[in-house]
């Protein structure tokens, strides 16, 4: 193997961050539109329009989620278990949700009697913005700290509850992560569509693009005032083998700013997360639908990639017992392990993008009532 045992963990980091951001820019568009759905389409038609935008990609986002949560558990097992238990209730609700979208884009359509639409239009409306708060809140909480330890076998031992997991700041970064990608589904659909529902799409992006920057500064600033980071006062050498409770953890005010401090070019995450939704302000609805869509794609990136830097090294830090925080250093699969992965991934994920952007190149084209009403027994 060409790395050795901390690189590679570094590099894990960084695969995991790219499929996180991948899920977002793919999947997180479809939750957007389908959040919008109720609203942008004011007959059954235009929903219908917004519904077969989405149709030809919605299920192959999928696999990015898919993915992401297989990287989890082969690369960062102890974060899998520690927070798939912790978590639980809140993941199965959410998975709930999401079992929701498949039967509103396949059943939906084939009934015409009006109240079925509309209730499959409401279930993909939950199956979308649901999801979606929690993802966001999820980081919150990551950013507060978990409730959890380890007992005398090493298993993790969770002392929060539901409740507990609905805190104000991660409700606030909730927002930030619904409005995010409610503003990416509206510029994407401003892509796909032709008319009123495009000009509706371009006129919710403006409005969710100022939301997102809003409670994006709001949640920095309250991170930067009020909400206590954790520092590795010492652990054991990066390239040594994991060892879950081998490390010393403070908490420290300030703590979740370092990497910002010490690597001023990390900045630009934030940077790039506040730009790209001012760019959508000023481009959507203007004549630059690319321009648009481009500038979403760099806050999406730039939102994800600023709350993966804040953390860094941390992966789950525990709130309980931080000497239990789970890292990049000790939350990691066996070195062997990470070395299949990793040529694994090399080989794939390159054929999985080539396959996505083929796949968008080629089914590519706007739609309108028009396109629906000529269509329309082979449609969504």
């Amino acid at each position: 193997m060409i790395f050795d045992y901390e690189t590679l963990k570094f590099i894990w980091w960084l695969f995991v961050a790219v499929l996180l951001i991948g899920f977002a820019l793919t999947d997180g568009y479809d939750m957007g539109a389908g959040t919008l759905l109720p609203f942008l389409g004011h007959d059954d038609e235009e929903r219908r329009v917004i519904l077969n935008a989405l149709a030809p990609h919605w299920d192959g986002n999928q696999v990015w989620f898919i993915t992401g949560a297989a990287a989890l558990f082969a690369a960062w097992p102890p974060v899998y278990a520690a927070a798939f238990s912790g978590f639980y209730l809140v993941l199965l609700a959410t998975l709930f949700a999401l079992l929701l979208r498949p039967g509103a884009f396949e059943y939906r359509s084939k009934v015409e009697d009006p109240r079925w639409r509309r209730a499959w239009d409401w279930a993909l409306f939950v199956g979308s913005a649901f999801p979606a708060l929690i993802f966001g809140a999820a980081f919150g909480n990551l950013l507060l700290g978990v409730p959890f330890t380890y007992d005398a076998d090493l298993r993790p031992v969770y002392e929060g509850t539901v409740l507990g997991q609905l805190r104000p700041f991660a409700l606030l970064t909730g927002v930030v992560g619904l409005s995010l990608l409610v503003t990416h589904g509206a510029v994407y659909l401003g892509l796909r569509t032709e008319g009123t529902v495009r000009r509706r799409a371009d006129a919710a992006a403006r409005w969710f693009a100022v939301i997102m920057v809003v409670s994006f500064l709001a949640a920095g600033i309250w991170l930067a005032l009020a909400v206590p980071g954790y520092h590795i006062v010492s652990m054991p050498s990066p390239d040594a083998a994991s060892n879950l409770l081998a490390k010393r953890v403070e908490p420290m005010a300030g703590a979740w700013l370092a990497n910002y401090r010490d690597h001023p070019w990390t900045l630009l995450a934030p940077a790039g997360g506040v730009v790209g939704a001012v760019g959508v302000v000023l481009f959507a609805g203007r004549g630059g639908g690319r321009s648009a869509f481009a500038a979403s794609v760099l806050s999406v990136v730039g939102v994800v990639a600023t709350a993966g830097i804040s953390l860094f090294p941390f992966i789950m830090p525990s709130s309980v017992n931080p000497d239990a925080s789970l890292t990049v250093w000790d939350g990691t699969s066996s070195y062997r392990t990470l070395s299949i992965m990793f040529w694994v991934t090399v080989i794939f994920l390159p054929l999985v993008l080539a396959y996505t952007f083929w796949a968008y190149r080629m089914m590519w084209r706007r739609l309108d009532v028009e396109h629906i009403r000529e269509e329309g027994s082979n449609l969504y």
